[in-house]
């Protein structure tokens, strides 16, 4: 029953209700992908060991350090574990390298999810626009009737209600991944900065030795 009112519903609001579905499902899609792939990653955060790490390479103990960047799934001690393994590139490359990685995993389809944000209120205002160009249409026939024009406006209200609330709906997660985006970005700025400023001292070190 409730199913054959959402179909009735669906089947007034005209033909921009379809890719306004497609919208729908997209952004439940990539919603539904994020949320799991965040809740995943927060369970591979490890941060005492990140802070033995860091205190490791402060030491310039690197073999302590290597081996504690081993076997974790911490996207920062990741980061570290690739510039410490690096061979062919220096230490700042090796962690814009390895930074840049994460952070393309962690926004994978947040612009999917803007570009929704955007696109469904349009495609909201074309089912506006094209119901009533419908109603008035129907004003100048020759079988005016209340229905028929009624039932332009009703397909513009319809498209332009449910491209709203797509995109209001959207708009709310992608705030939320954005920022979590944003605050991994920034940690791994700041471990990438530890690292390099630690690996210096450590070359000074070294080369101070006789």
């Amino acid at each position: 029953m409730l199913a054959n009112i959402v179909f009735q519903f669906f089947l007034k609001g005209g033909p921009v209700m379809w890719p306004l579905l497609f919208c729908a499902l997209a952004a439940v899609a990539v919603v539904g992908e994020r949320a799991f792939w965040w809740c995943r990653e927060s369970i591979k955060r490890d941060l005492p060991r990140r802070e033995k790490l860091l205190a490791a390479l402060e030491h310039s103990d690197i073999e302590q350090s290597e081996k504690l960047a081993q076997g974790s799934e911490d996207p920062v001690i990741r980061m570290v574990r690739q510039s410490l393994n690096h061979e062919h590139t220096s230490i700042p490359v090796a962690l814009q390298m390895a930074a840049g990685i994460e952070l393309e995993r962690a926004g994978r389809f947040l612009n999917v999810l803007d570009t929704l944000v955007t696109l469904a209120p349009l495609l909201g205002l074309l089912g506006t626009v094209t119901g009533l160009m419908r109603a008035f249409l129907k004003v100048g026939s020759a079988e005016l009737s209340v229905t028929a024009v009624t039932g332009g406006i009703v397909e513009a209200l319809i498209a332009t209600a449910c491209g709203l609330l797509i995109a209001i709906v959207s708009l709310v997660p992608l705030n939320y991944f954005s920022g979590k985006l944003a605050r991994l970005q920034f940690e791994l700025e700041t471990a990438a900065s530890n690292v390099e400023v630690l690996a210096n001292a450590v070359k000074l070190n070294r080369a101070e030795v006789p």
